[in-house]
């Protein structure tokens, strides 16, 4: 038997709950500021933080308020886009068809941003 180079502090299943966990609840967390309207889900789309890489589109377009599965199922047939497909796994277009589409104001307003320092 190999010894590994580095010993784990603890089983390896306990330190992948523990890492479910966290996750678990800093979605949590995300949600609810979409859901209180702390953050956009355009943002989180275009700004993808670490906890949102691996989660669904449509659980985070369903956590806006008066989002159901209907709206959410009609809104991604528009652009067209599997409402499984993980935020994290979006192309830089679809991440600005899915903003433009959420918030018109605000993803122009970041796709000239993103543009200028292109460009610039």
């Amino acid at each position: 038997m190999i010894a590994s180079a580095t010993t784990a502090p603890g089983p390896q299943h306990l330190q992948a709950l523990q890492r479910a966990n966290e996750v678990r609840l800093a979605r949590a967390g995300l949600k609810r500021q979409v859901a209180d309207g702390e953050l956009t889900a355009a943002e989180v789309v275009l700004d993808t933080p670490w906890e949102a890489e691996s989660m669904a589109i449509a659980d985070l377009l369903m956590s806006q308020r008066r989002w159901g599965r209907t709206r959410c199922r009609r809104f991604l047939a528009q652009i067209p886009l599997s409402e499984n497909k993980t935020i994290g796994s979006l192309t830089e277009r679809q991440r600005q068809a899915v903003a433009a589409q959420l918030a018109p104001e605000t993803s122009g307003r970041v796709i000239r941003d993103r543009t200028m320092a292109v460009v610039a």
